[in-house]
């Protein structure tokens, strides 16, 4: 796609030899053939996680590829895709890719897209890529409607909770991630089912890592989607709410204190006083019959206008502070996750 040329490059396409490619298989058997026959040679290793498939994806693999760079891990039991991802990162970093890309095993993504999402990772330029199907208006109208507007919903709840406020599509699992990056990352504490996507980028803001959007197609055919929004949804919301207060401590509380961190607790403060003040002598209004004196009222909103004005730029620094400077150059750095 004409996207993808901005980011395929001669000096890239001579580094692939270092790229892994990893696919948790899970009811994939009629695809991952096929998936596996469109990798093309600029890759080194291919993981398949068979991840406890009903339908024996790994086993087909097994018995019917030739392909010398794959390798198939069997998980005994079901650990959901994030389980997956992780189990081939982890093999991944063992066998020395300096670059590892995700690809689901339905056929849903290009593998000729590969080099866009590689070329920023081994330039330097990001730590991890991910696809975005929202860039092009030409491919929304290909994705189901309750697929898109779940996707948008979530891309919103997203940003909040990670900070990364430049990035859309969260659920998007087409990947690629810088080897050092995902050594240093607490891989065991990652959400090991479909929040894993939103998990991987809340784990990469704690350590401010760069991420890039890439632009891409996904292709829709008789594969069925594992993932149902409605239901997944509230559990999504909880999550979110939880890596959102993670995070806001973490970054403006625990790790440094910033004329940010004074917006928001002074905004709070306020709106919180102004809210209650406010509703108090409502309630005294409505059960005594006597109108509120206009100092009362003005006591009640003015804080709630000061709050929202420093609440406002409080998001304001947040969206400006999204990680520039790659985690990649400054890995000699001791990093430690915060505690949990």
């Amino acid at each position: 796609m004409a996207h993808a040329a901005a980011y395929t490059t001669a000096d890239a396409t001579a580094a692939c030899s270092a790229v892994a490619v990893v696919i948790p298989c899970y009811k994939v058997a009629t695809h991952i053939l096929p998936l596996l026959a469109r990798i093309g040679p600029e890759v080194a290793y291919i993981i398949v996680v068979d991840d406890a498939c009903p339908e024996g994806s790994g086993d087909v693999v097994k018995a019917r590829c030739t392909d010398p760079r794959v390798e198939v891990v069997f998980h005994p039991r079901n650990l959901g895709v994030g389980g997956a991802v992780i189990t081939g990162y982890q093999r991944a970093i063992a066998r020395g890719a300096a670059v590892i890309v995700k690809l689901d095993g339905d056929g849903q993504m290009d593998p000729a897209l590969l080099p866009s999402f590689v070329a920023p990772v081994l330039s330097g330029n990001a730590d991890y890529t991910k696809g975005n199907r929202f860039y092009d208006l030409r491919y929304i109208t290909r994705m189901p409607a309750l697929r898109l507007v779940g996707n948008a919903m979530l891309s919103f709840l997203n940003k909040f909770s990670t900070g990364y406020w430049d990035i859309f599509d969260p659920t998007n699992g087409y990947t690629a991630i810088s080897a050092k990056v995902a050594a240093v990352l607490p891989l065991d504490r990652v959400s090991a089912r479909y929040f894993f996507e939103s998990d991987m980028l809340f784990r990469l803001g704690t350590y401010r890592a760069v991420v890039r959007d890439v632009p891409m197609d996904a292709h829709y055919g008789d594969e069925v989607s594992n993932l149902k929004i409605g239901k997944v949804l509230p559990e999504f919301l909880r999550k979110h709410v939880r890596n959102f207060s993670k995070r806001i401590f973490y970054t403006y509380f625990l790790r440094d204190v910033s004329a940010a961190s004074l917006e928001l607790l002074a905004g709070l403060a306020l709106m919180v006083f102004g809210a209650g003040y406010g509703g108090w002598h409502w309630w005294l209004s409505v059960t005594t019959g006597q109108v509120a004196a206009t100092g009362v009222i003005m006591l009640a909103a003015m804080p709630v206008l000061i709050g929202l004005q420093l609440l406002l730029a409080f998001l304001s620094y947040d969206i400006a502070s999204v990680p520039k400077h790659a985690l990649s150059a400054r890995l000699q750095v001791c990093l430690q996750e915060p505690p949990q």
